[in-house]
């Protein structure tokens, strides 16, 4: 019986059936994982290169000579091509491939536009909402910090429609200047209007004006002996100023951009993206894709472009640090995306080339941080493994936690650890389902929450392929929830993940923890070894994870009105209602003609409402 072939004997076959079209091509080892997916402008042509003998980077031939079969899908055009490649890239995360682990959205500032008097206010997620969005900023953060300002200088409400109907006197944001007082009239709607109109002049670059209006107003103030107002102005126009000069750059030349610098070392990438809009910089996002054993520059670049702007619109210019290997390429699918051009370019001087030099100076420095920090996290997995007897250092640890009052709204929560840090993406929370949570059972609890996981993981990855069956697992608990695991995981075949339980021991102390493993005595770590405040850190995580779910889960309870249960009343119609009315249980109370004076309610869908209170 003669061997398989592989490696360029194999690829040299392939060759014999290929054709110049456009496609995507995967190489897979002899268990059938994905090696690598590629894109071709002519599968033939780019596959022969794979069988030559010769001229290959080390990542190249190593991955050549594990290939023992390709698949083959040819597209009308080299685009279609790319768009494939990185969807199947995201999909199969093959291990020669650069991936972009990122699954965050970025925030925005929405001033809404579905009330009289709009409400500005942070929004993450798809734009539905009627109103005008300005973003992304790079985090939650950046956008708190500019919402703060933005309320001392405009005076725009932040409150919700239903509390904005509900107010009979003014509230602390008019007492302490960061609102204008609609609620109670004290200031009509046209007034109101021409703040808003100023925000967003402001959050559209126009900086110049406001201020100069602004400046213009307290001028007039001052003249007409209006000292309190033109005070009042005053401090509106420090605010702006704040605003503007807390921005770390503030680039003349350049009003909407994404700046993108990659730094390569040691076979680990950063790249800075800094988010230009407005002529300000609304904060960077550092990101360490996956360079697939050893890409270069080129191909980082080109897959990180693709992949980041798969969800995201790109602004109209990109800025980069080094080049693509398709650079028309790129252009054609991010200005496809966009539904206009989009410009991708590599400043040479100017402007344009300190803003990428300074991100480009940041992902080094990003990068020299992060590998510091990933070299004491390996040194902390290897004395965790040492103090507990594992067999290697573990590349995953999930941390279980449960969260409820008294039984009520219980949910389960798990955080994941790893040589990288807390890796957030990998969270999960589960709503306990049982009658465990009922019953303020933790032990039974915990037992479906694992069940619920492993469960899972067993239908999904029963073979181990991917990275997301963990090494240890952390239990916030003593020996009764140790218990719990070990019959949740005997009972689903599960014999060789490690599992501690973290119990704060007798007088519940940080620092006196007792560590519980089946059929082994509790033991307890010196209080300042380091491997014990590297668990205390995944247990306080873990419980912060927990009980963050479970104050979420109790908001949302509260939050469920009868309004809910009427057929035809939508999240629109039900805001519409609240809004007018003040609360729930005043459109209980309310008459048809009543209830038809609200927008969006016809006379068939307010008897509609009017029967169900009224049976």
């Amino acid at each position: 019986m003669t061997e398989p072939k592989t490696g360029q004997e194999l690829i040299q076959d392939y060759l014999k059936t290929l054709d110049g079209s456009p496609g995507v091509y995967r190489m897979l080892n002899a268990a059938g994982e994905v090696l690598y997916v590629g894109k071709a402008r002519n599968l033939k042509a780019r596959v022969s290169n794979y069988a030559r003998g010769n001229g290959h980077s080390a990542r190249i031939a190593r991955m050549i000579f594990e290939t023992a079969s390709m698949m083959f899908l040819t597209v009308k055009t080299e685009t279609e091509a790319l768009l494939l490649e990185q969807n199947l890239i995201k999909q199969l995360k093959p291990r020669y491939n650069v991936l972009l682990r990122d699954d965050k959205s970025f925030p925005n500032i929405l001033i809404g536009k579905e009330h009289g008097f709009p409400q500005i206010k942070k929004h993450r997620g798809k734009k539905t909402e009627k109103g005008s969005y300005f973003g992304p900023f790079a985090s939650a953060g950046a956008v708190t910090r500019t919402l703060n300002q933005l309320q001392k200088v405009f005076l725009l409400r932040n409150c919700t429609d239903s509390m904005f109907a509900g107010r009979t006197r003014p509230c602390l944001q008019y007492q302490i200047k960061r609102c204008s007082g609609p609620c109670v009239g004290k200031i009509d709607e046209a007034g109101y209007a021409s703040l808003v109109a100023d925000a967003e002049r402001f959050l559209q670059g126009k900086t110049t004006t406001v201020q100069s209006n602004l400046a213009t107003e307290m001028a007039t103030a001052s003249q007409a002996m209006e000292f309190e107002r033109a005070a009042a102005l005053r401090d509106r126009i420090r605010a702006l100023t704040h605003i503007q000069s807390a921005q770390a750059i503030n680039p003349h030349g350049v009003a909407e951009a994404d700046v993108v610098a990659l730094y390569l070392e040691h076979g680990q990438a950063c790249v800075q993206v800094f988010f230009i809009r407005a002529n300000q910089s609304w904060g960077n996002r550092d990101f360490y894709p996956k360079t697939g054993a050893g890409a270069e520059e080129p191909e980082i670049m080109e897959a990180f472009l693709a992949q980041f702007y798969d969800d995201k619109e790109p602004p109209p210019l990109i800025l980069l640090s080094h080049g693509v290997e398709n650079p028309d390429l790129v252009g054609a699918l991010l200005s496809d995306r966009a539904g206009r051009r989009v410009e991708v370019a590599i400043p040479q001087r100017g402007e344009k080339a300190e803003l990428v030099e300074n991100a480009a100076r940041n992902a080094k420095e990003s990068l020299a941080r992060r590998m510091s920090e990933s070299s004491t996290q390996n040194k902390l997995l290897q004395g965790l493994a040492e103090a507990f007897d594992l067999d290697a250092p573990p590349k995953r640890i999930e941390v279980y936690d449960n969260a409820h009052i008294q039984g009520s709204d219980a949910v389960g929560g798990m955080i994941v650890a790893g040589a990288e840090g807390f890796l957030k993406s990998q969270y999960r929370k589960f709503n306990i389902k049982s009658d465990a949570g009922k019953n303020s059972d933790d032990f039974g609890m915990m037992h479906e929450v694992l069940t619920r996981r492993f469960e899972r993981l067993i239908k999904e990855d029963p073979e181990r392929k991917s990275d997301a069956w963990p090494d240890l697992l952390l239990i916030d608990g003593g020996a009764g929830q140790v218990s719990a695991v070990a019959e949740a995981l005997a009972e689903m075949g599960v014999d060789d993940v490690a599992f501690i339980g973290v119990a704060k021991g007798i007088d519940r102390d940080a620092g006196k923890e007792e560590f519980h493993r089946p059929g082994v005595p509790a033991m307890a770590l010196p209080r300042n070894d380091p491997v014990l405040y590297f668990i205390q850190r995944m247990r306080d995580e873990a419980h912060r994870w927990a009980n963050g779910a479970h104050r979420a889960k109790r908001a949302a309870k509260v939050s469920i009105t009868p309004l809910d249960d009427i057929p035809g009343v939508g999240a629109t119609r039900k805001r519409a209602l609240l809004a007018h009315f003040g609360s729930a249980k005043a459109v209980r109370g309310a008459a048809i003609p009543d209830l038809m004076a609200v927008d969006g309610i016809s006379a068939a869908m307010a008897e509609t409402i009017y029967n169900f209170f009224n049976p």
